[in-house]
């Protein structure tokens, strides 16, 4: 009885080992017959294209304002200022009488050029005087000479018969003639002496009225005129204040209907510097209101040191409210003179030795170097300009990462578009 029952005890355990057997066997079947499929170890990378755009955006550059004309305006002279019209903020106009200046030694040069003339004056006037006189004398002896020819050609021809006319009487009237002939030589020579003597002092008197007049200009120094319209910015002399060509500027004249606005602009964007293009800026003193000026000059040379470019634009300024010496804040376009490639700052990977975009072409991974530019808010979608062995229309990673080796395949899945 009891081994009937062990073997019945035996025979179900038996059984519910086979069955447990048989149901491990079962799960673990359908796992060990799993293979790897070669898509799932393929990565998938996001791409973009490299666009071909033309670079239009705008930068902000600080600028100057100044002066159309800066000249700091000083005695030409040196004398004493008698008086002075104009102080600091007076607007002037060009010819107007800003200062007089007083010089005594100036007036002693011009008395004593003046006497100097008019000696001079008379000098030549008694040299003509002497002139005249010799001038009749000799026309005197040229009449009194012809009534001796006269009178010797009757006595000479009344010599022919003889017993009428004594032969001395011929000699004595033939030697009166030759007497009057060199009295009239005489006369001649001292008139050209004379005359020579009216022409020297003529020279002399005009040498020094240019003398007198060149003193007079001098006196002319002594009046300080504006030499443009313009503002009084500074002022330095008072009335009974010594001024001299050497020492302070008397005043400082601006001229300010017209102002230069200076810009320095950087190397990477002197291709957009077009003469006679309108500029827009800004300045704090109105703020929310735009103001423009218009490309005139640039120094065609960088600043060795700053590696920008002053470029010059023409401001109107006729009602005065722009002032030298403010700092605008510039609108500058940037623009080039032909497309460029663009992609999303992100497609660029950086490294401690290089910069580098990762193209996909036919599914395999290509480390392309580049070099930097501009940014440019396209469509309201970021993009950065790039420089490099590159093609419009390259997939381009849309994360530049040196994750993905070169060589590697790769699937691609176009990035979705920027909201």
């Amino acid at each position: 009885m009891e081994l009937q029952s062990f073997k019945r005890y035996f025979n179900l355990g038996s059984v519910v080992f086979a069955s447990l057997f048989a149901a491990c066997s079962g799960s673990q079947k359908p796992h060990a017959q799993t293979s790897p499929s070669p898509a799932a170890q393929t990565p998938t990378v996001s791409v973009t294209t490299a666009q071909s755009l033309e670079l239009n955006r705008q930068i902000r550059l600080p600028g100057e304002l100044q002066a159309w004309q800066d000249t700091a305006v000083y005695a030409k002279v040196q004398g004493f200022v008698e008086e002075i019209n104009v102080d600091r903020g007076s607007v002037v106009k060009k010819g107007q009488l800003l200062a007089r200046l007083r010089a005594p030694e100036l007036d002693t040069q011009r008395g004593e050029a003046e006497a100097r003339v008019r000696a001079a004056q008379s000098q030549r006037i008694e040299a003509l005087a002497r002139v005249s006189g010799i001038r009749a004398q000799r026309l005197e002896a040229e009449a009194k000479l012809a009534a001796d020819e006269a009178t010797y050609q009757r006595l000479k021809s009344a010599s022919a018969t003889p017993g009428v006319v004594a032969g001395n009487d011929v000699e004595v009237a033939q030697r009166s003639v030759e007497a009057g002939r060199a009295r009239i030589q005489l006369w001649q020579e001292n008139e050209k002496a004379a005359q020579a003597q009216v022409k020297a002092l003529e020279e002399s008197e005009q040498a020094l009225r240019e003398a007198a007049l060149s003193t007079q200009n001098i006196g002319d120094y002594l009046r300080i005129t504006a030499p443009f319209d313009g503002v009084i910015i500074e002022r330095s002399a008072h009335q009974g204040s010594l001024a001299s060509p050497a020492g302070m500027p008397m005043l400082r004249l601006q001229q300010v209907s017209r102002l230069r606005l200076i810009v320095s602009v950087p190397e990477a964007e002197v291709t957009s510097v077009k003469p006679g293009a309108r500029i827009d800026f800004t300045l704090p003193a109105f703020p929310g209101e735009t103001l423009g000026g218009v490309i005139r000059r640039s120094s065609r040379s960088l600043d060795a040191k700053t590696r920008t470019m002053p470029v010059e634009l023409d401001v109107a300024n006729s009602s005065g409210r722009l002032a030298p010496g403010m700092f605008p804040e510039v609108i500058w376009p940037t623009r080039r003179p032909r497309p460029s490639l663009f992609v999303p700052p992100a497609a660029i990977a950086l490294t401690t030795e290089r910069a580098f975009v990762v193209r996909v072409r036919d599914g395999v991974v290509e480390w392309v170097d580049v070099k930097r530019g501009a940014s440019m808010n396209h469509h309201g979608v970021d993009l950065i300009e790039i420089f490099g062995d590159l093609e419009p229309g390259d997939q381009i990673a849309v994360r530049g990462t040196d994750e993905l080796r070169a060589g590697a395949k790769v699937n691609v899945k176009p990035a979705s578009p920027a909201k």
